[in-house]
């Protein structure tokens, strides 16, 4: 079995050199380091599997540098804290900011190495994930959202949530999902039309989570509603996403009117990333961080300007987008550390780039002068003109592809004075 790195922080020469000594006749790969600032760097180099940190030292202490790792979601390895002037509160508070275990000096060793088995056996049972809610941020909006969510944790009920496109709607869900019960995605909901109930007997006592409601046929929506009414019999939390707006998707008979009342009762909008960009420098180092620990890339740090500059660029695709630029950065900066030029030299790639001068002549097919309504209207009569086309005239199929009621197809067809063959 490969072995084990464990990280010692303590500003004590005589406790470092003993803890090394008795770690490395356990087997142990240890590393040693003096203060916070050498600790902060050892941890942005690999993760380490155990850390023993020190809560008394001269430039930053422990819980303060454990804080700042749960911030910036470098705490995926467990942290054994240690102290010669240990208390109750000290070790409560340690265990609740997200501490494994607390050790007072001067340490016994064999409740040292017992400590150390512990923690090591739970990192392996405890999953990793990328990233989650507890490291998305420390802004007033991401706080705000961790409470409205756990708030709602303790309700079993329906829950939608409403944001952009890569805004973190599935790390919500994740942060509600209980440990050791079933999480069910629903991606392919074609059998939601005609046997909702077997989702819920696949995820009895866990949580089921559709990352797109709105994607979902007309009559698997039905088939939502009726899991939606019977989930509690299940135990089961049913969490839908949606980066679309339901109610205009009602209005045009693409949505169930019913299913939009029950899903609308209890819904969050989840903050963009521009609503948060406080939290940008963190996230991008946070990001980097576990790029390297994956083996994607190569650890490479960001100066402040490049920090700077992302945290003021614009984010359309939000933390997906973001997560994209920093990989892009991190496998294709040169040197050991990212600077404005090559943030700027990436951002750069994904801007608008101009039409050709030949095909900015060539003319649109609907004319953008005239007025919205008239434009919208001629924009609607080539929409339906191509499908009517593409099918042949089978109206059943116009209406599938263009997912309306065959009912308010005609009805639209005539207010737009479209004739099927």
């Amino acid at each position: 079995m490969t072995a084990r790195h464990v990280l010692v922080v303590d500003d004590e020469v005589g406790i470092r050199e003993l803890l090394y000594d008795i770690l490395q006749d356990e087997g142990y790969h240890v590393k040693l380091a003096e203060n916070a600032a050498e600790a902060r760097a050892s941890r942005q180099q690999g993760r380490p599997d155990l850390v023993l940190l020190d809560i008394w030292m001269p430039d930053c202490d422990g819980i303060s540098l454990l804080k700042e790792w749960g911030n910036a979601g470098l705490l995926t390895m467990p942290v054994v804290m240690m102290s010669g002037h240990g208390s109750i509160d000290t070790a409560v508070e340690a265990t609740r900011i997200g501490a494994f275990d607390f050790l007072e000096k001067p340490i016994a060793l064999q409740k040292l190495l017992k400590t150390v088995e512990a923690a090591l056996k739970h990192a392996e049972q405890t999953p990793r994930t990328d990233m989650n809610l507890l490291n998305l941020g420390k802004s007033v909006a991401i706080n705000d959202l961790r409470e409205r969510l756990e708030q709602l944790g303790n309700l079993n009920v329906p829950l939608l949530l409403i944001g952009g496109k890569g805004s973190g709607m599935e790390l919500c869900a994740r942060f509600l999902h209980r440990p050791d019960t079933p999480w069910l995605a629903l991606d392919q909901s074609e059998k939601l039309a005609t046997a909702p109930l077997d989702f819920l007997e696949q995820a009895r006592n866990g949580l089921i989570f559709v990352p797109e409601v709105a994607d979902i046929s007309k009559a698997g929506q039905k088939g939502l509603l009726l899991l939606l009414a019977k989930a509690s019999k299940y135990d089961t939390t049913v969490i839908c996403a949606t980066t679309r707006s339901l109610p205009q998707l009602v209005q045009q008979g693409q949505f169930d009117e019913s299913l939009f009342q029950t899903l609308s009762s209890v819904s969050l909008t989840i903050p963009a990333l521009a609503e948060h960009r406080e939290d940008i420098p963190d996230l991008a180092k946070a990001m980097a961080t576990l790029l390297a620990e994956s083996g994607a890339a190569q650890y490479r740090e960001f100066d402040v300007a490049a920090l700077n500059a992302l945290r003021n660029a614009e984010w359309p695709g939000n933390l997906a987008q973001l997560n994209g630029v920093v990989k892009n950065l991190m496998l294709t900066s040169l040197g050991d550390k990212i600077d404005l030029a090559e943030v700027q030299r990436v951002l750069a790639q994904f801007e608008a780039l101009e039409l050709d001068p030949v095909a900015a002549s060539i003319p649109l097919p609907v004319d953008l002068d005239q007025p919205l309504r008239e434009a919208r209207d001629a924009f609607e009569r080539l929409y339906f003109e191509h499908h009517i086309n593409k099918a042949g005239g089978n109206m059943s199929r116009v209406a599938e592809a263009v997912e309306l009621e065959r009912t308010h197809l005609y009805r639209k067809l005539k207010q737009l004075n479209v004739r099927g063959k």
